[in-house]
């Protein structure tokens, strides 16, 4: 199925300038001249979303690329696609879930997170902060493997984002002061190695002492993704509901889903059917 009507945005794949058009040429060519290409991770796509991160440069964008590549190298990607087994899935989803669930009204996977039941006692006995970050990677690659593709073929154009929702739940600071280092983390892995990826980001019932907490995050993030993030100090239901049908939306957060066993459990979306 394909979208008659869809146009791609400035700076994608069928809406480039010839500007952009030469920086990817030239970003290839180098590329393929240094020996560093690998076709399976670097098509026409990935290459504009490290292009667009930084503003068409081709050098930032290269030296951005291969900095990813080192990272997966370092990290293991290749092996935890493989081989990781994060077995205590369950037992962490009753004090942190994250889950996808279904799909915005521009098609995109949402991708929820959930600090309202954070017991960190009780997290650090059934995981790591290590082993949540290579969940985290793992769940990126499977996005790009799946979701993406899945999502894109259901509604006719091309899918290359996410939409968030960070539910803070009205941590304390002091609680959040302790996932911290891996929020940021998390947060770098995102934004260093899987660029442009962040097409909506919702932050809900964020409690007053998040202004605290925002003016330590916000210096690690770019001005373009700074300006797609929504705070909210309430669940901003009317704010969500635009962006998202209602029957995408678990109930609790003010929408009508109520997955069979929990839309935490489900991974509803086009994905579960490919």
């Amino acid at each position: 199925m394909s979208d008659p009507n869809y146009k791609p945005p400035p700076g994608y794949l069928g809406n480039l300038n010839k500007t952009q058009e030469d920086a990817l040429e030239q970003l290839k060519k180098e590329l393929k001249e240094e020996g560093k290409f690998v076709a399976e991770r670097m098509d026409d796509a990935t290459l504009l979303r490290f292009l667009r991160a930084r503003k068409f440069d081709v050098a930032l964008a290269k030296k951005m690329l291969l900095d990813a590549e080192e990272w997966r190298r370092d990290f293991g990607v290749d092996n935890l696609v493989k081989n990781f087994d994060f077995k205590e899935k369950e037992e962490v989803s009753k004090y942190y879930p994250q889950f996808y669930h279904k799909t915005d009204k521009a098609g995109r996977p949402i991708y929820i997170e959930r600090f309202n039941n954070l017991d960190i006692t009780a997290l650090h006995n059934c995981t790591t902060f290590d082993r949540l970050l290579k969940r985290l990677v793992i769940e990126y690659e499977k996005s790009f493997s799946t979701r993406l593709p899945a999502c894109s073929s259901a509604v006719g154009h091309p899918v290359e984002s996410f939409c968030t929702i960070l539910d803070l739940g009205h941590i304390g600071l002091g609680n959040f002061y302790r996932v911290k280092d891996y929020v940021m983390s998390a947060a770098a892995v995102g934004q260093d190695r899987y660029p442009e990826t962040m097409g909506k980001f919702f932050i809900v019932n964020a409690p007053w002492t998040f202004s605290t907490v925002w003016m330590l995050v916000k210096p690690w993030l770019d001005e373009v993704t700074v300006r797609k993030i929504d705070i909210s100090r309430d669940a901003n239901t009317a704010k969500l509901l635009e962006s998202i049908d209602a029957d995408c939306l678990p109930k609790d957060l003010g929408g009508t889903c109520n997955c069979p066993g929990g839309c935490d459990k489900s991974d509803a979306g086009p994905w579960k059917a490919a």
